[in-house]
């Protein structure tokens, strides 16, 4: 059986050029002939190393503009020949075709020629043609031939070769095909996304190609009998926890990442306003406020729930101060995110070794277009990201009595955290905080008591006169099916409502609403999390 093979001829064609021209040097030494195409070619020669172009293998010149010169019986037959079959052997003999033992390829800049927002014909000229064929003819023939398509393995290739004499393993070839697959399949999804997405204007193309690269390895999943991975996307993608500096802290677990999603999610929702702070829970926000200083917001976040915020995620929509760090220590935190972080607050997490302290750069946009993707049992449940928004002047009023200009505020303020809570949910909100939320109950009544009993704990804690649910608004992700839900907000003192409306019952609530003295506002938009 084919183990080891030895390297006598390398064939090597790369747009990315770093490490170039160390890996020629060393082939080069080993006594291995090097072919190469245009730029890498020049690149190589320019270093002081002997280099047959591929023209001279081929006995035909690079045309139409570097789109021919790979694509060639010379080429290929050079590396899907099965070595040890009389056959191949003898047509390799008959027609001329030398053996090629090692391909090192990485293929046209696609992505960042998108990134950088080419012209379309641009673009086209970047979808790479010769590269994958020689990609995929090598690793499809890994028994004979060695695969390189990451310049990140250059220096495990150069290893490879001098523990084995100038020869490759069967088992390094494996791995190394493998990897070329691997990249020759995101580097089409990503082709195939553009054309479907951007070019092509499709919403659910008839073919939904996804990828990630460079896994990180989690300890576990949601539970420790669960392997755990993060892959980050191949090509134009948001920013996100998943590109986060990590600056002090133990490594993110699964929970960590999804938790620090939600926070971040819901804080990029106050991108650029004045100072906001989130705190989650179990990918539920647990505490939100607004205020003049960050700090001033901490306390208000942290006083509607502050025992579901022990062991929380905190996210802050601007530079995390030192005064609102040294608060924030004073309660058990698993992870910290924001845009940037001074020195102070540096310096006072720095007495938490554990606490994962991340910086994101710019909030993402909270109505950027994307696709939300969720595996079920034999497929994909694929929608666009939720990314309706209401605004004051889209509201309709439906009680005798409309709110008033502060209401009004705060029905916005606890509609925009009552589509980051899981359904069923409700959220009161008072002067720019959350007074109180209840989250992912089977029914809305008891969502709305639930938060309502945190307000009441909230209110005994901290020795106010009354829970901060009286005079509130409060928030419905989705229409109240009947009156009691309503009644239950009455009985924690709410004085506003902004929910969906649409229910065959809508009638029989606003008149609950208008008995009780509300003021309740349609918006004609539901935001379900499931």
């Amino acid at each position: 059986m084919v183990s080891d093979v030895t390297i006598r001829r390398a064939l090597l064609s790369v747009s990315d050029k770093d490490g170039l021209v160390d890996l020629g040097t060393r082939l080069a030494q080993g006594g291995v002939e090097l072919v190469s195409t245009g730029g890498t070619a020049r690149a190589l020669r320019e270093a002081g190393l002997d280099v047959r172009d591929v023209s001279d293998l081929t006995g035909f010149p690079e045309m139409m503009d570097g789109r021919v010169k790979t694509l060639h019986p010379m080429v290929h037959g050079g590396l899907l020949a099965v070595r040890d079959n009389p056959d191949h052997a003898a047509a390799m003999e008959a027609h001329g075709i030398g053996a090629i033992d090692l391909v090192v390829v990485n293929l046209y800049p696609f992505e960042a020629t998108v990134a950088r927002g080419a012209g379309r014909d641009d673009i086209i000229e970047n979808i790479d043609i010769g590269g994958p064929s020689m990609v995929r003819s090598a690793a499809k023939n890994h028994r004979d031939v060695t695969i390189v398509t990451d310049p990140a393995d250059y220096a495990g290739l150069i290893e490879e070769l001098a523990a084995n004499d100038g020869a490759t393993s069967l088992a390094f070839r494996r791995r190394m095909a493998a990897k070329a697959f691997a990249a020759t399949a995101a580097y089409d999804s990503m082709i195939s996304q553009w054309f479907a997405f951007a070019d092509q204007g499709e919403a659910f193309p008839g073919f939904l190609a996804l990828n990630g690269r460079a896994p990180t390895m989690l300890r576990y999943g949601e539970n420790p009998h669960q392997e755990a991975a993060l892959y980050t996307p191949v090509g134009p993608h948001a920013r996100g926890i998943a590109q986060a500096e990590q600056l002090q802290g133990k490594e993110l677990s699964y929970n960590n990442y999804n938790d620090a999603d939600a926070a971040l999610e819901l804080c990029a929702e106050f991108r650029g306003q004045d100072p906001a702070v989130v705190i989650v829970k179990h990918a539920n926000p647990c505490g939100v406020a607004q205020r003049a200083s960050l700090r001033e917001a901490w306390d208000a976040a942290l006083a509607c729930d502050s025992v579901s915020a022990f062991g929380g995620i905190v996210c802050v929509n601007t530079e995390l101060d030192g005064a609102t760090a040294e608060a924030i220590c004073e309660i058990f935190t698993e992870v910290v995110i924001a845009p940037s972080v001074s020195e102070a607050a540096r310096e006072a997490f720095a007495r938490k070794k554990n606490l994962r302290l991340l910086v994101t750069g710019e909030l993402p946009d909270p109505r950027r277009d994307g696709l939300a993707v969720k595996p079920i049992t034999g497929g994909l449940l694929v929608q666009g990201r939720d990314k309706g928004a209401i605004a004051a002047e889209d509201l309709k009023v439906v009680t005798e009595r409309a709110p008033t200009e502060q209401e009004l505020k705060d029905c916005l303020f606890a509609w925009t955290v009552a589509r980051h809570v899981k359904s069923n949910a409700i959220v009161y909100a008072r002067d720019g905080a959350t007074a109180g939320i209840g989250a992912g109950q089977m029914n809305r009544r008891d969502s709305s008591r639930i938060a309502a009993m945190k307000a009441a704990e909230a209110a005994e804690k901290y020795g106010w006169e009354a829970p901060r649910t009286v005079g509130s608004a409060v928030a419905s992700d989705a229409f109240f099916p009947f009156a009691d839900g309503l009644l239950a907000a009455v009985e924690a003192g709410a004085s506003a409502v902004i929910q969906p409306g649409g229910s065959i019952r809508d009638e029989e609530v606003i008149a609950a609403a208008n008995e009780a003295g509300l003021a309740m506002v349609f918006t004609g938009m539901r935001h379900f999390r499931h």
